[in-house]
């Protein structure tokens, strides 16, 4: 596809978004007509392109449901990228066109990181709920699997979040930020009853950069050796990595603030010998601890074998 056709396609979409975004009811072959292109590829527009939109349809027209009108940000159009398969079309827009087209009020309720998506059919219209309940800042509950089947679990759902491919719920549970893998959320209601929105949660989960939420993180400092540091300083391997310092030998002190240990622990084992924990105390320890027990475990199994 030349860049041409890039643009396009790109303004195509987005001039569909704002007649969307500003309550107009749509006939798909007058757009057609309008955008000079095949009816065929406006139902694939709608279909496939703006499936995770909450359209509705009426007398062949479809629209966007009125409790979302007006409702798209700047950076929903990311998001959309995504989701829509298109992503890396969409800088060939300048920013202030963007701007232009989006109101940036609130937002949005999916958060992206990745390209690769988890399949949900059987599951769209649980989704299409959270979604909801999270514009809506309602209470909901749903049965978790892989617990306690009779445990209701009542939570205030702030994002949902797709990380590596596989969709998770960020929500509020007993005073604490916690995901949950939204393949195993069951028979899921929407409360009438409505929470307290705390902006700091949608700041949390705007800078984290895994699933491992916390509200009160963890700071986690690594000496990486000079025979790895490379690969570090091209991309960050660890959620939240910050390059602190470069020593003369080409080594590198690391940080990361996390939620859990478990966003860090494999890192360090995966390049072992080349990485050490310097902070907090004790992790360290814990680390080469378990990995003697590992050692141990797997020379008996050898030599029962």
């Amino acid at each position: 596809m030349t860049v041409a056709n890039h643009d396009t396609l790109v303004r195509r979409l987005a001039m569909i978004l704002i007649k969307l975004n500003q309550g107009e009811k749509l006939d798909p072959r007058q757009l057609a007509h309008e955008f000079d292109v095949n009816l065929r590829t406006v139902q694939r527009d709608i279909n496939e392109r703006f499936s995770y939109l909450p359209l509705e349809k009426s007398e062949g027209k479809y629209y966007l449901n009125p409790a979302f009108l007006g409702k798209l940000a700047l950076k929903d159009i990311e998001r959309f990228a995504s989701l829509a398969g298109v992503a890396g079309l969409f800088p060939t827009l300048s920013e202030d066109f963007l701007r232009e087209i989006f109101d940036a009020r609130i937002q949005s309720a999916l958060l992206i990181r990745g390209h690769h998506y988890e399949d949900l059919r059987g599951k769209e219209e649980s989704f299409k709920k959270l979604e909801q309940a999270i514009f809506a800042r309602a209470i909901v509950s749903f049965f978790y699997q892989g617990t306690d089947s009779s445990k209701v679990y009542d939570v205030e759902p702030y994002r949902l979040v797709n990380n590596k491919g596989v969709w998770y719920l960020a929500a509020r549970h007993s005073d604490k930020l916690k995901t949950f893998s939204f393949s195993k959320i069951e028979g899921l209601l929407v409360s009438e009853q409505k929470y307290h929105f705390n902006q700091s949660v949608n700041d949390t989960l705007d800078l984290e950069e895994g699933v491992w939420l916390s509200e009160q993180p963890t700071e986690i400092v690594l000496k990486v050796d000079k025979a790895i540091a490379p690969y570090f300083k091209r991309r960050k391997l660890i959620a939240n990595q910050v390059i602190e310092k470069e020593l003369v030998d080409g080594s590198l002190i690391l940080s990361a603030k996390v939620g859990h240990r478990n966003q860090v622990v494999p890192i360090v084992r995966y390049w072992i010998p080349n990485i050490w924990v310097i902070s907090p105390d004790g992790l360290q320890e814990e680390i080469d601890t378990e990995l003697r027990g590992y050692l141990s475990d797997s020379r008996k199994n050898h030599c029962h074998d």
